[in-house]
């Protein structure tokens, strides 16, 4: 896993959001290197993994330098994950056959909650 995930380039409709941890990039970063925090999902060797684990549905955006003591950052359930800029929300969730991946690393997966 990376020490720090990269920082988005730009902050406009290109945003995705990963499915399972949050992390928010742009499509092209995603495209190119992947998730740091979600590696086993290959992102950067299959462009389609991108449309697949990511999303442009979420809301808002916090950034994390230090996500195990960011109260922040517990609270969000992202506390053992690199530091960078993550969603406070997806609106979607990972298909059956991702979450399978998930399960096969022994990976903790936890759907977003139905408002």
């Amino acid at each position: 896993m990376s020490s720090v995930a990269q920082i988005p380039t730009s902050f406009g409709h290109e945003l995705r959001a990963c499915l399972r941890c949050r992390l928010v990039k742009t499509y092209d970063q995603f495209r190119d290197s992947g998730c740091e925090n979600c590696q086993f999902f290959n992102m950067d060797k299959d462009n389609e993994m991108v449309n697949e684990c990511t999303t442009s549905n979420f809301t808002g955006i916090i950034s994390v330098m230090d996500p195990s003591r960011s109260w922040a950052g517990r609270w969000l359930r992202i506390g053992k994950f690199v530091p960078g800029c993550y969603t406070l929300t997806v609106s979607e969730t990972l298909s059956g056959e991702l979450q399978t991946i998930c399960d096969e690393h022994n990976i903790p997966y936890v759907p977003p909650k139905c408002s």
